[in-house]
């Protein structure tokens, strides 16, 4: 098992991959194994926002579309 200070970073500030521990820890996304993998860091984050965004969407509206409880269902 490799240490985090041995694995690649995403530098959210200026968009490079750096090994170790090399940024300030909220400029950093990872700990990713290769410096490939981190370079991919921004596809990764957009890609996990749409799926929270979307499970909280499902949540907020879960049950919503019944009759029996809903806001003006007496009307």
């Amino acid at each position: 098992m490799t240490n985090d200070s041995e694995k690649y970073w995403y530098n959210l500030k200026t968009g490079e991959v750096e090994k170790g521990y090399e940024s300030p820890a909220p400029d950093r996304a990872g700990p990713f194994d290769t410096a490939e993998e981190a370079a991919k860091a921004p596809d990764v984050i957009r890609e996990r926002s749409r799926a929270w965004a979307a499970e909280e969407a499902r949540e907020d509206s879960w049950g919503s579309d019944t009759v029996s409880g809903a806001p003006g269902a007496d009307q």
